[in-house]
């Protein structure tokens, strides 16, 4: 039987696309499974209703997708078996190319990597957020012709919705890229067959006490441990409660990484390893 993978959908969204390279990059035998939101998706893996979910967690330009961090946070089950880079690539799109545009529609992340471009060539139109790039091609598609909508999406869900292009590549920086995660349950997360290339880690600290941070860092800096991100979210128990992840560089020496993984639980209230994996950046023109 083969696995399902979970993707923001609908068919066309940036994360369908990263998957699909994914699946065609490693020869996976996997039937892709759409979800409303990335909340959905990730549920869907804890139930078991999917095998994983390939879901973004950080982009270039807008840092941060909150729900996926927060999801490996606070489940007990989730965990991270590779990370993909994605360029991400935005399109204009509309029902036909001398549309007077008075509405755009999209994903709140796409309309934020497109602000200039909007403030330059749409400074009046309405913007619409949706729940994904997909969903608001559907949108344009469904609107009346002389309704003044486009889009903010993928070329792919264009064309799946019979539109047409406006403008091409219009994110405000050509450096836009998104890393997605492939996250499965615990307990199934095989081997990579690549080297790893970074160990996530996420913990909670006691913040009331001057210097807790510090002395975490510290851990790591005098096992020369290095971390390419640090990123923290709301702990959600109380308000000035913090949880920290950490990115370590999985190159760093076997046992330099365990000892801070172990220094750095007794200093933590709590401490999780999710994932050791490898990265790989894809391409995408």
């Amino acid at each position: 039987m083969r696995e399902k993978m979970g993707v923001l959908g609908p068919a066309g969204t940036h994360s369908e696309a990263a998957a699909l390279y994914l699946i065609e990059w490693q020869r996976l035998d996997r039937e892709i499974v759409c979800f409303g939101d990335i909340g959905e998706c990730l549920h869907a893996v804890e139930t078991g209703a999917v095998d994983s979910a390939f879901v973004p967690v950080e982009n270039s330009l807008e840092g941060a997708i909150t729900v996926t961090m927060d999801a490996l946070a606070h489940s007990d089950t989730l965990r991270v078996r590779r990370e993909i880079i994605w360029p991400v690539h935005n399109y204009l799109m509309a029902q036909h190319a001398d549309v007077e545009i008075r509405s755009v529609y999209s994903h709140a992340q796409p309309i934020a990597q497109c602000r200039d471009f909007l403030r330059r060539h749409c400074p009046q139109a309405e913007i619409i957020k949706t729940t994904s790039t997909a969903r608001a091609a559907e949108l344009v598609a469904a609107a009346p012709l002389d309704a003044g909508a486009a889009a903010i999406c993928t070329r792919h869900a264009g064309e799946l919705n019979g539109l047409t292009l406006i403008a091409g590549k219009i994110e405000d920086r050509g450096s836009n890229c998104t890393r997605f995660f492939e996250v499965v349950r615990d307990g199934t997360v095989s081997a990579p067959v690549q080297q790893p290339d970074t160990v996530l880690l996420v913990c909670q600290i006691d913040g009331s006490r001057a210097g807790a941070l510090y002395d975490v860092l510290g851990e790591f800096a005098r096992r020369a441990v290095n971390l390419t991100r640090i990123e923290s979210r709301p702990a959600r128990t109380e308000l000035g409660a913090y949880i920290f992840f950490f990115d370590l560089d999985a190159h760093s020496p076997a046992e330099s990484i365990r000892g801070s993984i172990d220094a750095v639980a007794e200093k933590s209230i709590w401490l999780k390893v999710l994932g050791v994996f490898p990265v790989h950046m894809a391409h995408n023109e």
